[in-house]
């Protein structure tokens, strides 16, 4: 059975402490959180003991390739501090699915590196935006980074990106399932600005059928732009009833 989580991204404006969202989004109804990139100056303690008191996972942690490449023994270290043992990529640059030969080095590197942080103890996977689905030789490029890459690198497919790119976010959960424990359950318009879930180009009900059929672990709901946070966050909840 799919699992429910929030991206705290979605909450980056709201002016709260971190360990204070944690309590919100388990008041909303959420299982866990997944951490975005700038969390350092959070109080580690405070974090632990809202997680702990809420009964919430920490399910993995949005963090730069550059943190992790430089030292991944001590940031599987600091995310093991708040019981997170997934990290994921959030953003390569497009220059990095350009082409063939960009793919397979890229595919490379990451797998690569996800063999060093599982010698730490943690799994590693890579979240796409638009440009990973770009055509590459009549094929999409992430497409084509799956194939590449191999275990233990896991997928984190943001599903409405992908919609947003003109791809089909269901036909890839259904090709590379086996590597697909998390997705993200977000949603944008034919501009490609992010909206409400259900508002937007995802076939929600098509992608809930496709996340329950395939076994995907984990929903996580994630608005980039949200108007008002707190009311997204509820919404999130709703909408992930169905997945």
């Amino acid at each position: 059975m799919t699992r429910h989580a929030i991206q705290l991204y979605s909450l980056r404006t709201v002016e709260r402490p971190l360990e204070d969202l944690i309590v919100a989004a388990s008041e909303a109804g959420f299982e866990a959180v997944e951490y975005a990139t700038r969390i350092r100056d959070a109080d580690t303690g405070a974090v632990v003991e809202a997680l702990d008191e809420t009964g919430m996972e920490s399910v993995a942690a949005h963090v730069a390739f550059d943190e992790l490449n430089d030292d991944p023994g001590e940031t599987v270290s600091f995310y093991r501090t708040l019981g997170c043992d997934r990290l994921v990529i959030p953003w390569l640059d497009e220059d990095h699915f350009e082409n063939e030969d960009a793919i397979e080095e890229t595919a490379h590197r990451l797998t690569s590196l996800a063999e060093r942080v599982s010698d730490h103890g943690a799994a590693l996977g890579y979240h796409n935006h638009v440009h990973e689905f770009r055509d590459v030789g009549g094929r999409p490029a992430f497409d084509r980074f799956a194939a590449a890459s191999g275990e233990p690198l896991e997928l984190e497919v943001d599903l409405g990106w992908a919609a947003a790119a003109g791809a089909d976010p269901v036909r890839f959960l259904d090709r590379w399932h086996d590597r697909i424990p998390l997705v993200h359950v977000s949603d944008a318009d034919q501009t490609r600005t992010p909206t409400e879930v259900g508002d937007g180009v995802l076939d929600v009900e098509a992608c809930a059928a496709a996340v329950r059929r395939n076994d995907v672990e984990w929903a996580i709901y994630e608005h980039d732009e949200p108007v008002s946070p707190l009311e997204s966050m509820v919404h999130g909840t709703e909408v992930l009833e169905g997945f």
